[in-house]
């Protein structure tokens, strides 16, 4: 295209996007606020790359759910309301999206994403040989200690091709570990795979420097966007400006500050928590990734660590670890999978997920002709990021995109 790219945001978001324009020919220059690749929400996620579980969060009953788990203290959900229009415009988006016929839609959209970015991935993997961050094809079972929503997921069950519904015992022999937990039941699905998404981060940031076609710009806060006639012309940078040619927003939650007459990003911070378990030799980790559906927490062997991921808090913008909402994550974990680490030295951590209401990303074109968003990827940055990065280079290079792109333009916001 002979022209250069500018990424705001040096997250899994923003680095992938980088790294599918240059391995399309594109040269890039990736500006990040912080001093470090990946320190953010990328740092300490989940770590499961779950491409068949990405129905949004949005679904019919959970804004009656959730005032019923407002009243308990191991809620996995809390909201704090706030004197902030931002906050009630997104809760108002989200309980307006809270209908089965909703949900399912954006879940078709989502899961055609998520079907291309494992493409993408395997694809990056298999052709640049791209490793060094601890993936694993290991499975993931998704397990039910309520029969009552256990028997609401299996009727939901559309994909018997690559998920299997287990009983009790099934699940103890397909996870050693969980021999002991009380359950009615679990669904399996095989090809669902783990990684580090900080150590992917690294690799993708290692690859990018030795391209030559990556300019990295470090601890550089955006403050606003130039523009006239339609297109992007600038970037400010601490009181500087960069001239553009193209300009992509990848910068997670804080995108919206940057938005610009006619582009909605209606995007609110999730904050979410996670804790990473030493695992040693007498210890007995899950191997499969487990989501415990009735307690909302998600484990994920990482090499020689567990990580344990949950909550979403509706609580602002403040990235501050709450003290008891790590220690309800521990006490819980501890209650699974009691000999699966060593807990008293689990590293605590807190990150805030950029989410739409729908829990549909924005990826593309925007009303102005040179400016692109890829945003709003929630609690699946990870699992989407690579599909995300693909679409958005074939967009920007005017070439047909791989999927159908229904759903997931800025446009649909």
């Amino acid at each position: 295209m002979g022209q250069r790219a500018c990424i705001i945001g040096g997250g899994v978001v923003g680095l992938a996007t980088a790294y599918a324009l240059v391995r399309d020919g594109v040269d890039v220059t990736l500006v990040e606020a912080r001093d470090a690749l990946g320190s953010e929400t990328s740092f300490a996620n989940g770590g499961q790359l779950s491409y068949r579980y990405v129905a949004p969060l949005a679904d019919a009953g959970v804004p009656w759910q959730a005032l019923g788990w407002m009243l308990r203290g191991d809620s996995p959900l809390r909201l704090r309301p706030r004197l902030d229009p931002a906050q009630w415009r997104w809760m108002a988006a989200f309980i307006a999206a809270c209908r089965t016929s909703i949900n399912r839609r954006n879940g078709a959209h989502l899961l055609r994403l998520a079907l291309l970015s494992q493409a993408t991935l395997q694809g990056w993997r298999e052709d640049d040989r791209l490793d060094g961050f601890g993936w694993r094809r290991n499975g993931k079972l998704v397990t039910f200690r309520d029969a009552n929503h256990f028997q609401h997921a299996r009727r939901r069950l559309a994909d018997n091709l690559h998920q299997q519904v287990l009983g009790p015992a099934e699940c103890a022999s397909l996870e050693p570990a969980l021999a002991g937990v009380p359950l009615v039941g679990g669904i399996y699905t095989p090809d669902e795979e783990v990684a580090d998404c900080h150590a992917f981060c690294q690799q993708l940031a290692a690859r990018l420097q030795a391209s030559g076609r990556c300019e990295f710009l470090l601890g550089q806060t955006v403050t606003g966007i130039c523009h006239a006639d339609g297109q992007v012309h600038a970037i400010e940078l601490n009181g500087q400006r960069l001239p553009v040619d193209s300009l992509v927003i990848a910068a997670g939650h804080r995108s919206a500050t940057l938005a610009l007459p006619g582009v909605r990003m209606p995007l609110y911070p999730l904050k979410g928590y996670s804790l990473t378990v030493p695992i040693g030799a007498a210890h007995r980790a899950p191997d499969l990734s487990i989501t415990d559906y009735d307690r909302k927490i998600v484990y994920a062997r990482i090499g020689e660590h567990l990580r344990v991921a949950a909550m979403v808090d509706i609580v602002g913008f403040d990235p501050t670890p709450d003290p008891r909402r790590l220690a309800l994550i521990k006490r819980q974990a501890r209650e699974t999978f009691p000999l699966a680490g060593d807990y008293e030295h689990a590293v605590e951590w807190a990150g805030m997920r950029p989410a739409t209401p729908s829990g549909v990303p924005l990826i593309g074109a925007t009303g102005y002709r040179n400016l692109w968003l890829n945003l709003g990827h929630g609690a699946l940055g990870f699992t989407l990021a690579c599909g995300s990065a693909r679409l958005l280079s074939e967009l920007i290079r005017q070439r047909t995109p791989s999927i159908d792109l229904q759903g997931l333009t800025p446009r649909a916001a």
